[in-house]
C-alpha cells in the first residue's frame, strides 16, 4: 500500500486493469446518520485499513468504520511516521456498531475472517509492524469474545500456523487523515485497491458465511 500511496501523493498517474469492477461491484460507505443511542465502537488492525473499512461497512448495523491510528506510544501520529515503523501504531479501523443488528461476536468473527492471523507484522505483501493484526478491547467481556475466538480457530486447526494476533486493550484512537477515509469509494482505479482490496473484500463476502450484509 506505501508504494501505491507515494506514486500516487507524488502526483504519477495511476492505471488498472479492473476498470469493469468499478461498475459493478457496490463499495459499502458510511451510512449518512445519525448514531443510535446505543451505539458501540469496536477497533481491530488486521493490515491495510482501507481493505477493514470496506469489511466492517459491509455488515448490516455498522454504521461508519473510520481508518486510523492504535496501540503505539506516539502522540497524534501521522500516516507517514506510522508507515515508518517508529511509532509503535498500526493502522485501525474504529467500528461505530448497534449491538441490536449486529453483535460483538460476529464483528470479532469478521475480524479474523477478513485476514491472515498467523502473519507477524504483515498482511500478503504490507510488510511492518504497522500492518500487524491487532483486537482491541473495551472490557474484559470483549477480551473473552476475543479468546473465546481464537480459542475456537485454534481448536479447529483453521490455520496450519499459530495465531499471533495481539489482543490488547485500546489505550488511544487516533483518525487518519481526511484522504484515507471512504478510499477504496473515492479511488477504485487505483492499482492497490482494484487488484488487492477489491478481490480480497469479494472473498471475504463470498467465504463470510455468518455475514449479514447490506444491500
Amino acid at each position: 500500500m506505501k508504494i501505491f500511496l507515494t506514486l500516487l501523493i507524488a502526483g504519477t498517474t495511476l492505471f488498472s486493469c479492473a476498470q469493469s469492477q468499478k461498475k459493478t461491484i457496490i463499495i459499502p460507505v458510511a451510512e449518512k446518520r445519525a448514531a443510535s443511542a446505543n451505539e458501540a465502537v469496536a477497533s481491530f488492525a488486521e493490515g491495510c485499513f482501507w481493505h477493514a473499512e470496506i469489511v466492517f461497512q459491509s455488515l448490516v448495523g455498522v454504521r461508519d468504520a473510520i481508518s486510523g491510528y492504535a496501540g503505539g506510544t506516539t502522540t497524534n501520529p501521522d500516516y507517514e511516521r506510522v508507515a515508518s515503523g517508529q511509532t509503535g501504531h498500526a493502522e485501525t479501523v474504529q467500528v461505530h456498531y448497534d449491538p441490536t443488528k449486529v453483535s460483538y461476536e460476529t464483528l470479532v468473527k469478521a475480524f479474523f475472517a477478513s485476514q491472515d492471523p498467523t502473519t507477524m507484522n504483515r498482511q500478503g505483501n504490507d510488510a511492518g509492524t504497522e500492518y500487524r493484526s491487532i483486537a482491541f478491547y473495551n472490557n474484559e467481556k470483549e477480551k473473552q469474545v476475543i479468546e473465546a475466538a481464537i480459542k475456537k480457530l485454534t481448536d479447529a486447526k483453521v490455520y496450519s500456523n499459530k495465531i499471533v494476533t495481539q489482543v490488547v486493550p485500546l489505550t488511544k484512537f487516533y483518525p487518519a487523515e481526511d484522504y484515507h477515509q471512504e478510499y477504496i469509494s473515492h479511488n477504485p482505479d487505483n492499482p492497490y485497491v482494484a487488484n488487492v482490496s477489491i478481490p480480497d473484500f469479494l472473498h471475504f463476502k463470498a467465504s463470510f458465511k455468518e455475514g449479514n450484509f447490506k444491500p
